[in-house]
């Protein structure tokens, strides 16, 4: 017998247990100082081993002291209070069974295990806590980076604590594992101790780290406790609250909770557990857990996490979050449709699904899809990273398909770049993961559609007369009445021997009805009838044989069978007659079974092969937007297009080739990732193939690079030359490829021309990578290429120089580095190749001609000694051919009796292609002179000077080491020497300009002999009314006049009267180009003109507006024509009705907006000329105009000053167009405080226009966006006040116009064109110097000041022969 104790309670708090609680409650006597704890443990070590885990009803004030005195006491002291503790505890969890067991345990025994039970738990859960925070303050400090000392401060009872943990906790758990309530009396263990034994567990919890991997031993622990109390200690209801409360409070502890959850379920059976939790989860209130965003994200994670660990407790408890979808948390939305997304995955997958479950299914892709078009952006990107995840575990039924897929299409045009590059993903999913073929081609799968619905057609054709027509039983008894009626009538006839004794009449009246049917269904009208009328005598009085009384017994009897055959009968069984019916047919329905299955199987194939077509049909719309997407701004976006297009293209899908076209310029993108994107795209498609050889290989990727090159456009190739090259210098081509390329270039390999040509393409692009690759077999490309063949087809010519070519751009590495450029000798055999080639197709007429003849020019002058003479000689050999075919058809005429003096000059009995081929060669022999000149000469005279400046240097270097006399000649030497290398560029320019001006076009030069000819055909467009001629005259008159600056002058008159009055559109084309190369050789001369390439942007011809677009995009993005005054003609560009041109102006804007505050610049005098009523521009054009626009003003100062500009703007405006354009703009600024006070202090400049409804709304747009940008509380109050003003004035109408003007002392201002010349723009800004931002200066006044600012200066006069050169 143990002596009695007094009762322990836990307390709430360590100080409890210091104050007296009443009598027969246990209190702290005295808390021990410091340096007597060890002995006081030493002596409890020593009770202990004397009286087991009783000693501590003795010693419990000891080791509470080492609790109270924690912080102070030393760390020995520490472990040796917890290692006693575990020792206890174990020992008296030891020792509980058997006492527990004991039924003979008195109540005095049993209340001190009680006690010393919850005496031990109180002090090694006490001493766990302290531990515990300990170990976190000490990691803390830890993580500090500006703590000193951190090494020394971690040296704690940390790893002894580390250690110990683990086991600690397996020991509560092997406690609370046993029938403790037996020292309870049988009853409910108290819920302080349970609390006591479980806090311990949820404060470890609460550590952040405790979900690293490492910490895992300790989750497991620590899940384990808890379960054994949730299991023995009634701790459900507790649990829920408590998890439900750090969930909102510790969001790290979510994941580690759902898989303490997730475990209990499992292994413990707490099923009702998730319920639970789920349940308190979903009774939150929606309002409060928008505003609480951590409590939100634990929920949130919980959730997700456990539909993950569990779906199918989570599906059964699904109901109770139903509501949160209807609330304001998008972060709530994403875990419960994350959550029904991760069933469907794993639960409600598959074609065995029981139709409940089917059901439950196809509600929750329903609520999916309709979150599809959620109000938040992270809502709809998340539903379909979850439809993406469905559709890759192929969860997502068939019929759903075209539904979701029509959603995705739909979400590409979504506002949020995230929301567009998930429905990208989607799709791509779709594609990889579609259960209908390999090859989604629209025709591919249209043929067989048709096929097979006329299939169907006809099957279905061929069973409709099997089936028997539906006729009315009035309709049959009709049709058989004749004959009912004579057997009725035979009767009353005398009757054979022996038929009354056949026919037995039935004893029930149901079973005759029936007899009598089964009659009249056989024929046996007769029998049928001789029982009615028996029946009639028998049944006297009862249904169906009471009818209306007849006088007639023949129609008595007619009657009833006709009832009985129609079932018009009250007396009938109605369901007898179809089963009757149907059995009568059995033999015939398994007749029919085999070709009702044949339909059945055609009627499904029909419905896949249509949904197979549908989807192809939405993935082919997908492609045309998602095409356009590869050029947004995000690069992820532009990311995930391309890989979009890889894949489509795996798929053989046609309209992929275009958007794998489409990305080629992308490889030019200043972002690496884009550009790697795209190598990585080409590398996928082109140098993956599936061939097993490096043949079949080789032919595979060169049959698919050719595909690319069928029609595409110049600036394709060069797109495609970059990646190739790239390629090469990385060796991921292999010499196999160009094996086959020289083969089939050479005819060894059989190949179509366009094959042919494509191969030899591949290897100029390759050359660039790898010149040697063309360098090593020069003789094989001229030998072939330029053969006597050529004259047949002159495209793969053409394409033979412009890969020789390469050697020109990329020459092999210099030894040094002013090394002789890369020339090949006069009598080369490429040079003679090429002239008796493009010699011989002069007289022949061929489309192909003058394109080679170009590139043919082009490579001799790149790459030929003496250039200039073998194309001078070229001329002269088409110029006497010209001549031969003109004296032929005057011998002709002379022949005829015709006078040769009819076609003046002898020109028009040319044939006009003859014509047509010599101005061509004549513009392109000039054009590439100049260039030669001032390219090719220009370099080469400055290598050689540099040359002898170092020659000289080295000579005074050699003199100085000779001659140390005197430094002041030295200094002159090299001063002179300077002198020499400053000015020797301008006179070696000057040197190639009098070459140009003076020596190619004078009367000894061979151009000057074509002139004539030229003007002729330009200036007498009746009498050469050919149009290919015309714009080859045309091209050529630009190209001679970048010889001179003289013939140029003289000739720009002639060139725009062309350029406006032709009715050629490439007559008007070929002169805007040639006007921009002019342009930039000689800008002063054009610079007048340039009014007249501003006109071409409002040509009626969309090729010219595209052409003056690009031409003009050039030379405003080089600085060579001022853009102030007219670039509002640019603008008009954005809403053309040609798409490509919008995107010509686009590009334009974004070039523009990427060189400062260029747009910002331009904008005012933009929005004066587009608001002028007679600028032709519709109000809802310019609106679309000025959304671009202003997307380039990005600048808070940019904002604020056009706010300023465009409120004075007001006072000037003369039409209520003007000022609905005006408000419009403001509208579109995103206006910030200090634009808001802009407003405020400009009002009185549009307070009277404000009875407009349409300005009125939009300034109240303007504040709307003001609000929704977030408004601070000193502009509160700035923002209502400007808004009651408006509505004022608004209100006010007509009136506030006076008002206005009698509170406003601002005079009006004077219009800007009566400005003084010599006024200065740095004056104080007031309305009318900032209306001069509207107005365009006028041009002939800055050429005046131009010209009084600039002095003509004297050129100097060099003399040069152009033999020298040579």
């Amino acid at each position: 017998m143990v002596a009695a104790v007094p009762e322990f309670h836990l307390p709430l708090a360590p100080a409890d247990l210091l104050r007296d609680g009443g009598s027969g409650y246990y209190v702290v006597l005295e808390v021990l100082p410091v340096r007597e704890l060890p002995p006081a443990l030493a002596a409890f070590r020593a009770a202990f081993r004397a009286q087991g885990a009783l000693a501590v009803l003795q010693n419990f004030d000891c080791v509470y002291s080492v609790l109270h005195h924690f912080r102070t006491v030393g760390t020995a002291v520490k472990e040796d209070a917890l290692e006693l503790m575990i020792h206890v505890v174990s020992h008296h969890s030891n020792e509980l069974p058997a006492i527990l067991s004991d039924s003979g345990l008195s109540h005095a025994d049993r209340t001190a295990h009680r006690n010393a039970l919850k005496m031990n738990c109180y002090l090694l859960t006490g001493l766990v806590d302290a531990f515990e925070m300990e170990t976190c303050k000490n990691s803390c400090l830890e993580a500090d980076p500006g703590r000193k000392n951190r090494k020394n401060h971690a040296k704690t009872s940390g790893s002894f604590w580390e250690e110990e943990r683990e086991p600690l906790l397996r020991l509560l758990t092997q406690l609370l594992q046993l029938d403790l309530r037996q020292l309870w009396g049988g009853l409910a263990m108290e819920e302080e101790f349970v609390s006591l034994m479980t806090g311990s567990c949820y404060r470890i919890l609460e550590n952040p780290s405790i979900g690293l991997q490492r910490y895992r031993a300790r989750r497991e622990a620590v899940t384990h406790l808890l379960g054994a109390a949730l299991v023995h200690c009634d701790h459900m209801f507790s649990a829920t609250l408590k998890i439900t409360q750090m969930l909102q409070h510790f969001e790290h502890v979510a994941p580690v909770l759902a898989q303490a959850v997730s475990l209990w379920a499992k292994e413990y059976g707490l099923k009702s557990l998730v319920g639970e939790l789920l349940r308190e989860i979903g009774q939150k209130c929606p309002q409060d857990l928008a505003r609480e965003a951590s409590g939100v994200k634990g929920y949130a994670t919980f959730i997700s996490e456990l539909a993950e660990q569990i779906p199918a407790l989570v599906l059964s408890n699904m109901s109770v979050l139903l509501p949160h979808l209807d609330g304001e948390s998008y972060t709530m939305r994403n875990a419960i449709l994350g959550a029904m997304a991760e069933v469907l995955v794993q639960m409600l997958n598959g074609d065995q699904l029981e139709e409940a479950a089917r059901g439950t299914r196809d509600k929750f892709l329903d609520r999916l899809q309709a979150h599809v078009c959620d109000v938040h952006s992270f809502v709809r990107s998340r539903v379909l990273q979850l439809f993406t995840r469905i559709v890759q575990n192929k969860a997502l039924p068939l019929t759903q398909f075209q539904s979701v897929v029509s959603l995705a299409v739909g979400r590409l045009k979504d506002k949020s770049v995230i929301v567009v590059k998930n429905a990208i993903q989607l799709l791509a999913a779709f594609l990889s993961n579609n259960p209908f073929s390999s090859k989604l081609s629209c025709a591919d799968l249209d043929e067989p559609l048709k096929k097979e619905v006329q299939k169907l057609q006809e099957m279905r054709d061929r069973s409709r007369p099997t089936a028997a027509p539906v006729i009315t039983p009035e309709e049959e008894w009709n049709a058989m009445l004749p004959e009912v009626r004579a057997a009725t009538q035979q009767l009353f006839q005398p009757m054979q021997e022996g038929e009354e004794e056949v026919l037995e009449i039935e004893e029930t009246v149901e079973s005759t009805v029936e007899q009598i049917t089964g009659l009249l269904k056989k024929l046996n009208y007769k029998s049928a009838a001789r029982l009615t009328q028996k029946a009639l005598c028998r049944f006297q009085g009862k249904e169906p044989f009471s009818g209306p009384g007849e006088e007639n017994e023949e129609a008595a009897i007619l009657d009833v069978l006709k009832r009985l055959y129609t079932g018009s009968c009250p007396g009938e069984n109605h369901e007898d007659s179809p089963h009757d019916s149907s059995s009568d047919k059995i033999e015939e329905v398994v007749q029919d079974k085999q070709p009702q299955t044949e339909l059945v199987k055609q009627e499904m194939l029909v419905q896949y092969l249509q949904d197979a077509y549908n989807f192809s049909v939405k993935i082919t719309e997908a492609l045309n937007l998602i095409s356009k997407l590869m050029y947004e701004n995000s690069v992820s976006v532009v990311q995930e297009a391309i890989e979009f297009f890889v894949t489509v293209s795996q798929f053989g899908v046609p309209q992929a080739l275009l958007g794998v076209r489409r990305m080629l310029p992308l490889i030019w993108s200043k972002e690496p990732g884009i550009k790697d994107a795209v190598l990585n795209a080409y590398r996928q498609l082109y140098l993956s193939p599936s061939e097993d050889s490096e043949k079949a290989k080789a032919q595979s990727l060169v049959h698919s690079l050719s595909l690319i090159m069928v029609d595409a456009s110049l600036g394709t190739i060069q797109c495609l030359e970059e990646i190739i090259s790239e390629f090469v210098q990385k060796d991921e081509i292999k010499p196999a490829v160009t094996q086959l390329l020289w083969e089939r270039f050479t005819g060894k390999s059989q190949c179509s021309p366009l094959e042919r040509r494509a191969a030899v393409m591949l290897l100029g692009m390759m050359a660039r990578g790898k010149p040697e690759i063309i360098g090593s077999n020069l003789d094989i490309l001229v030998t072939v290429g330029l053969s006597e063949k050529a004259c047949e087809d002159y495209r793969l010519p053409q394409e033979v120089c412009n890969v020789i070519s390469k050697l020109a751009s990329n020459p092999k590495p210099a030894l040094e580095k002013n090394s002789a450029p890369f020339r090949l000798p006069q009598n080369h055999m490429l040079f003679r190749h090429l002239s008796e080639t493009v010699s011989k197709g002069f007289a022949q007429p061929s489309s192909h001609w003058i394109p080679f003849m170009e590139a043919a020019v082009k490579l001799i002058y790149q790459l030929a000694e003496g250039a200039e003479e073998i194309c001078a000689d070229l001329l002269q050999v088409c110029s006497q051919q010209a001549l031969e075919k003109l004296q032929e058809a005057d011998e002709q005429k002379a022949d005829a009796g015709d006078s040769p003096r009819r076609a003046p000059d002898g020109a028009g009995s040319l044939p006009t292609f003859l014509l047509l081929h010599l101005v061509s060669l004549v513009g392109q022999v000039a054009l590439q002179q100049v260039a030669y000149l001032e390219v090719l000469v220009s370099a080469e005279l400055r290598r050689r000077r540099i040359l002898k400046e170092e020659k000289t240097k080295k000579q005074s270097d050699t003199t100085k080491k000779q001659k140390l006399q005197s430094t002041g000649n030295e200094t002159t030497m090299e001063e002179e020497l300077g002198l020499v290398g400053a000015t020797a560029d301008d006179t070696e320019a000057e040197l190639i300009r009098s070459i140009c001006e003076t020596e190619l076009l004078d009367g000894k030069h061979l151009f000057s002999a074509f002139v004539p000819l030229l003007l002729k055909i330009c200036n007498n467009p009746g009498l050469y009314s050919d149009s290919a001629l015309s714009a080859a005259a045309a091209l050529t008159l630009g190209k001679i006049c970048m010889i001179s600056s003289e013939f140029c002058d003289s000739h720009l008159r002639l060139l725009f009267t062309m350029m406006e009055k032709s009715t050629l559109p490439g007559v008007r084309s070929n002169l805007i180009i040639a006007a921009g190369d002019l342009a930039i050789r000689f800008p002063n001369l054009v610079e007048p003109w340039t009014s007249h390439l501003y006109a071409r942007l409002r040509d009626p011809c969309p090729s010219v507006r595209q052409t003056a677009g690009l031409v003009l995009t050039h030379l405003i993005l080089k600085d060579m024509v001022k853009v102030k005054g007219q670039v509002s003609e640019m603008a008009t560009l954005l809403v053309d009705p040609e798409e490509e041109i919008v995107g010509v102006a686009q590009n334009f804007f974004g070039e523009l907006a990427n060189k400062g505050n260029a747009v910002y610049n331009l904008l005012p005098d933009i929005i004066s000329h587009l608001s002028d009523p007679n600028s032709g521009i519709e109000e809802e054009s310019f609106h679309t105009i000025m959304r671009h626009l202003f997307s380039y003003i990005t600048k808070d100062k940019q904002t604020e000053s056009l706010v300023e500009k465009l409120c004075q703007r007001f006072r000037t405006a003369r039409t209520e167009r003007q000022y609905r354009d005006l408000s419009h703009c403001l509208a579109l600024l995103p206006v910030s405080d200090r634009g808001l006070h802009k407003l405020q202090d400009n009002f009185d400049c549009f307070a009277d226009k404000l009875q407009d409804p349409a300005i009125y709304n939009c300034f109240q747009t303007v504040l709307a966006r003001f609000r929704r940008a977030g408004v601070k509380p000193e502009t509160k109050a700035l923002a209502e006040e400007l808004e009651q003003k408006l509505s004022a004035s608004h209100n006010r109408g007509l009136d506030s116009t006076e008002i206005c003007q009698e509170s406003s002392q601002t005079p009006m201002p004077v219009p800007a064109k009566r400005k003084p010349i010599g006024s200065s723009r740095r004056q104080p800004l007031s309305p009318a110097n900032t209306d001069d931002d509207f107005v365009t200066p006028s041009r002939t006044l800055r050429n005046r000041k131009r010209a009084q600012k600039r002095p003509p200066c004297k050129k100097a006069t060099i003399t040069f022969s152009t033999r020298r050169l040579r």
